[in-house]
């Protein structure tokens, strides 16, 4: 009988989303964070181009540049991303297996999002990763595409989780949904995700970082105190 695979003992990177200010984008950079998001899918955080552009600046090899996209078609998801100019295309929206699969064939590193409700993961997140850099698990809530301060069920997901890293080896594993400092180190060590997102559990107000829960937030990610 061999022996279960061990989960990843390193720190997960830190992906900081719904950024709408400059500042803020400049202070995740300074923090180490190794993604920046921008929203192109609407709500409160929805950016222009050109201020998606402005906020999150000029590629760099220091980090990556997401944005968040919406409900629309792999055709328009992969022009968007050219057009912004993306290192990644965060894909909310229910995208369907076939659609992943057309963008990646077009050479866009794509971040599909299972949104979910409540027990395990579904189907497609094995789908998913035959063709996707990275899997984002998200909170699905009515009407929301994100940001919603909503955390998952982590312990429903965690038997799921694991075997679905070993049946999908290389794909990253992106944790989002009501992350803060105060839990973000309890759904490390249940899930163990390559990648931990935050958005509203660092703001003052929607799209308005809060500095200090930010280094905060970061601190919690790294074990210290």
């Amino acid at each position: 009988m061999s022996a279960s695979p061990q989960p990843p003992s390193r720190t997960p990177s830190i992906k900081f989303c719904g950024l709408t200010r400059r500042e803020d984008a400049t202070l995740a950079e300074q923090l180490g964070a190794q993604y920046l998001g921008g929203i192109r899918a609407g709500g409160p955080r929805l950016l222009s181009p050109e201020r998606w552009r402005n906020v999150l600046g000029e590629p760099r090899a220091s980090l990556a540049r997401v944005a968040v996209l919406g409900a629309m078609s792999a055709h328009e998801v992969v022009d968007e991303t050219r057009a912004l100019v993306a290192d990644i295309a965060q894909w909310h929206g229910d995208p369907d297996v076939e659609s992943v699969a057309i963008v990646a064939a077009a050479g866009v590193r794509i971040w599909p999002v299972l949104r979910i409700a409540s027990g395990g993961l579904p189907r497609e997140a094995w789908s998913f990763a035959k063709h996707a850099e990275a899997l984002v698990l998200d909170a699905k809530v009515p009407g929301q595409l994100g940001g919603t301060g909503v955390a998952l069920d982590w312990s429903a997901l965690a038997s799921d989780v694991a075997r679905w890293r070993t049946d999908c080896p290389g794909v990253r594993l992106v944790l989002a949904g009501g992350l803060s400092a105060g839990n973000v180190a309890q759904a490390i060590a249940l899930l163990h995700p390559d990648v931990v997102d935050v958005s509203s559990g660092v703001e003052l107000a929607p799209g308005i970082k809060d500095p200090e829960r930010m280094r905060a937030f970061v601190d919690a990610v790294r074990g210290r105190d």
